[in-house]
């Protein structure tokens, strides 16, 4: 009979032991909410703009913005096997981050008004600024130029309307689904220019199959403050994310992600920037 209280004890001390090991489980961060040190963290970046955010065809990822975003989760605690990219596409960002789908967002987010009512921003890291991209023989030197000729950017985009509105209204504007359409275009010489933000036009301009063929008008037509987007409230993450930047631009490791990134494209890229100035 003792021996039977022994074995049931015993028992019993298995299943709580069991019981507690698997509760343990759930403490640890998957969904990459916490501050570091958990088994991933989940980071919203672009997957189609060469340069800056892509996804290579062996599931790899390169870009300004992945490098950036890579050197942040670092410095929060997190390998580079902890990291998981999450697409998030222009127009479901915010949503992306309120849901809680990623911790932050390194993905040409400008800074503006309107979006700092809905999340919080870090940065800003990168000064952009609206451009054209020609062909390297091209003789567009400035925006009335295109008067006359044939102008590309994506459907909806603002940039296009921008150069028709404002700067050459005899612009001929078409409008592709995409940005690698445009470039296709221009190759083609389907059209003459296309607009958009200088930093994505270096990133498709320094891709190996156009080198030498497309350059930049260096044209100021915008100012776009890119930043790293966080759940609105979650200053903490933020903080931690001005400090990252700080230390990346100070041990050179900007300096160096810029070069690798958009250096064959001679893209004349903007000093970065300093911590909570926007330029307007």
């Amino acid at each position: 009979m003792k021996l039977r209280k022994v074995t049931a004890a015993a028992a019993a001390a298995l299943v709580l032991s069991l019981t507690a090991t698997a509760c343990g489980g759930d403490d640890k961060d998957d969904s990459g909410s916490g501050s570091g040190g958990g088994d991933k963290i989940k980071v919203g970046i672009k997957f189609d703009q060469p340069g800056l955010g892509l996804k290579k065809p062996d599931g790899s990822f390169s870009g300004f913005d992945v490098d950036v975003a890579t050197y942040v989760a670092k410095q929060l605690g997190y390998n580079a096997d902890q990291i998981e990219f999450v697409e998030t596409k222009s127009a479901d960002r915010e949503n992306a981050l309120a849901r809680g789908d990623v911790k932050f967002i390194a993905a040409t987010y400008s800074i503006n008004d309107e979006r700092k009512q809905k999340v919080d921003f870090a940065g800003p890291y990168l000064l952009a600024h609206q451009d054209l991209l020609v062909k390297s023989d091209s003789d567009i030197a400035k925006g009335t130029d295109l008067n006359g000729k044939n102008l590309c950017s994506v459907t909806g985009s603002t940039s296009a309307q921008n150069v028709k509105n404002d700067i050459a209204p005899k612009a001929n504007l078409k409008e592709y689904s995409g940005y690698s359409e445009c470039i296709a275009a221009l190759q083609s010489g389907t059209v003459d220019a296309v607009t958009t933000d200088d930093s994505i036009l270096a990133g498709f301009a320094a891709q190996s199959q156009y080198k030498g063929k497309f350059k930049l008008a260096g044209l100021k037509l915008s100012n776009e403050n890119y930043g790293i987007g966080v759940k609105k409230g979650d200053t903490a993450t933020v903080d931690k994310i001005n400090k990252a930047l700080e230390k990346m631009v100070s041990d050179g490791s900007w300096d160096k992600a810029v070069k690798d990134n958009f250096g064959p494209a001679n893209y004349q890229n903007e000093p970065a920037p300093k911590i909570g100035v926007i330029v307007k």
